[in-house]
């Protein structure tokens, strides 16, 4: 299911040996930031120059797949959320909820964020095993991307809180203090959306996200950001 790059695929198919269906998850890294958005399937890949060596190791990956097994499916989506997610991210926005922090929004918070409920990927792999469609390659995502303040603010419900912000207008890093980066991107899941219409609310996915991460804070990846707020509080003003 998942490889991050072509000798991933390869080795995997050179030890199966024969096979059924293939469903890849590659991701939205292989489209280039230049290009117009929304993205849609037919978008050409390349390097992307916020993602890098990731982005262009899932193209060798999809590259690598579609050579040896035409028929497979090759997802790519956004940000993906729910129970699970071992990444600093919603994690970081519950921790810093629940201890009460101010929370550090790059500028006005107004960039655009596209997440994929978990549980919503495997339910499109069972569509794509069980129908079987024409089409190989499939954007997926909620057709509607959330603003920064605003995914930050249903993190904060969720814990049973609500964040005063200070906006963040230096030259500082934005990765530094916030766990994404500063980058907007949309893609266009319509045909995703066909196949399957109905979507776990993002507010659903929040709240189970927050559920599986207060049983499993000891599985978080966990990044800096708050020793850099800690440590900078006087330039992040």
């Amino acid at each position: 299911m998942t490889a991050y790059n072509a000798d991933d695929v390869n080795h995997l198919l050179n030890g199966l040996g024969s096979f059924g269906q293939y469903i890849l998850v590659s991701s939205s890294a292989v489209y280039p930031e230049t290009l117009p958005q929304p993205f849609t399937e037919s978008s050409p890949a390349g390097a992307n120059s916020i993602w890098g060596k990731y982005g262009t190791d899932k193209i060798a990956a999809e590259q690598a797949l579609a050579a040896r097994a035409d028929n497979a499916y090759i997802l790519r989506p956004p940000y993906l959320c729910g129970p699970m997610n071992n990444l600093h991210r919603e994690a970081f926005v519950f921790e810093c909820a629940e201890q009460g922090r101010t929370f550090y929004l790059p500028e006005n918070g107004s960039i655009k964020m596209q997440f994929f409920h978990i549980g919503d990927m495997c339910r499109f792999m069972e569509l794509l095993i069980e129908n079987k469609p024409d089409k190989h390659i499939f954007n997926v995502g909620y057709p509607e991307a959330v603003t920064i303040r605003d995914w930050v603010e249903l993190c904060y419900k969720i814990v049973g809180n609500s964040p005063a912000f200070s906006e963040v207008y230096d030259d500082i890093p934005q990765r530094s203090y916030f766990p994404f980066y500063d980058y907007e991107y949309i893609l266009d899941v319509t045909d995703m959306a066909e196949l399957m219409p109905k979507l776990t609310p993002l507010a659903e996915s929040m709240k189970q996200s927050y559920e599986w991460f207060s049983n499993n804070r000891d599985k978080i990846v966990r990044k800096p950001l708050m020793e850099f707020i800690d440590s900078h509080k006087e330039v992040l003003k």
